[in-house]
């Protein structure tokens, strides 16, 4: 009888992370590993930064060669896409056709992208998930401008871009832009940059910054496009021509742009999921184990779950939480199938517990030469103070609070050492003055 695989849906980091720890903990059967896109798993913050700068080309991204995945002896499956699974009976359907009956599942599909009514018509408008986006993205900045012609600005190399979304993609995407040399407009349903994720007084500090490097930022929702025909030089669809603004009457509600980036959020990666026993409300939901259902579980961006220092159901899109998790996750899936006796395995698996997943998050922004890294939940604070604010050195650190407990904070400008030891201040919340003496002993220590 041939042994059912363990299946990794989502060529990611989690997946990578989450098919290399079966491997390692003990897992000899078969082992699948399923992408929908075509290429080998790959590094995703790059995208918006080095490679989108031309610094870095797509081989310096990959996280694992042909010849580094070789051991792990997987069955590969670029190119796939999961399109349903069948909880029941562990059954996962391939591109609508294919059934492959599981021992146990990972998914790690991540996010896609959210974009605008009518922008996939468009040539010139983009998002930016994954590689191919950021390429397409880069050879327009890299192509320069269009002639200047009727409602197009152009001229020489440089691009009028219009960045639709104000929060993290949004600013790394501007700044690269702006050290690339292009006329750069960010607009923002939110009146500060970031402000949802960072808080305003690290927002005012970003904002500072954009404005500096000659960045314009403006407050309003996007209405739609404006465009041309359709040019062959420049691709099959119309080329759009300028963004307008829902306000319609005002002066700069229609904002020329030969290059549009819509970077307006992203959502979970679980429409395939249709299945009534698992929960896909943002995200798959999952216990404080990362599993979704018996031998189902989930990690990186697409997954919801128990985080058991918080007390509540959390989804982090975070690199650093994609490898732990995927790490987690396939351990504590092996955990369930040894309980569950035999596998079909020729050795079996090695005894282990399941084990909570409970990280510290974690993670960082580079937008020209200020590097922001934060630790715990920024996101949802009921209470922000920024004990250290230096606009003119620009430095900032900023504590963050829920229900009367430090839960996050942030640091940019600051030494190393004092920014390693902020960790220890969130990584079991504290009552909020007692992690404000930590904070302040550890920033008078530096």
């Amino acid at each position: 009888m041939t042994a059912r695989p363990i299946a990794v849906v989502g060529a990611s980091a989690a997946g990578l992370a989450a098919a290399e720890t079966l491997r390692r903990s003990g897992w000899r059967g078969p082992l699948t590993l399923i992408g929908e896109e075509p290429h080998l798993p790959y590094d995703r913050p790059p995208l918006s930064k080095q490679l989108l700068h031309g610094a870095w080309e797509p081989e310096k991204l990959r996280l694992r060669t042909e010849e580094q995945l070789a051991p792990l002896d997987l069955d590969l499956r670029l190119g796939t896409r999961a399109t349903g699974l069948d909880v029941a009976t562990r059954t996962l359907t391939l591109d609508g056709t294919e059934r492959l009956a599981c021992a146990g599942i990972v998914i790690a599909t991540g996010v896609a992208a959210r974009t605008l009514p009518g922008a996939d018509r468009l040539t010139g408008v983009h998002t930016l998930r994954t590689l191919d986006d950021a390429l397409a993205l880069r050879g327009r900045l890299t192509k320069g401008g269009t002639p200047a012609g009727e409602g197009v600005a152009g001229g020489g190399g440089t691009r009028q871009l219009v960045i639709v979304g104000n929060g993290v993609l949004g600013c790394e995407a501007a700044a690269v832009a702006r050290e690339l040399g292009h006329e750069v407009t960010v607009v923002g349903i939110e009146e500060t940059p970031m402000a949802a994720a960072v808080g305003t007084d690290v927002g005012t500090l970003l904002a500072e910054e954009h404005r500096a490097r000659g960045v314009r930022l403006l407050t309003g929702a996007v209405d739609g496009f404006d465009s041309t025909p359709a040019d062959p030089a420049d691709g099959p669809g119309p080329q759009v021509t300028a963004v307008r603004l829902a306000d319609g009457g005002t002066p700069g509600s229609r904002l020329p742009a030969d290059t549009v980036l819509v970077a307006i959020g992203s959502r979970p990666a679980v429409d395939w999921l249709t299945d009534p026993a698992l929960d896909t409300t943002d995200g798959l939901r999952c216990d404080a184990y990362c599993a979704a259902a018996p031998g189902i579980y989930a990690a990186g961006d697409v997954a919801r779950w128990d985080h058991p220092a918080h007390g509540r159901p959390l989804r982090f899109e975070h690199r650093m939480n994609a490898t732990e998790q995927g790490m987690a996750a396939a351990r504590n899936l092996l955990a369930e199938l040894a309980a569950d006796g035999p596998t079909g395995t020729e050795d079996g698996i090695p005894a282990q517990e399941r084990r909570p997943f409970a990280p510290v998050p974690y993670f960082w922004s580079d937008q020209y030469d200020l590097k922001i890294q934060a630790y715990g939940l920024t996101a949802g604070a009921d209470r922000v103070e920024t004990p250290v604010r230096d606009r003119a050195g620009r430095r900032i650190l900023a504590l963050y609070g829920r229900e009367g407990r430090a839960v996050g904070v942030l640091a940019a400008g600051l030494p190393p050492r004092q920014i390693r030891a902020l960790r220890a201040v969130v990584a079991d919340p504290l009552p909020w003055e007692e992690a404000r003496e930590r904070i302040a002993a550890a920033t008078a220590a530096g």
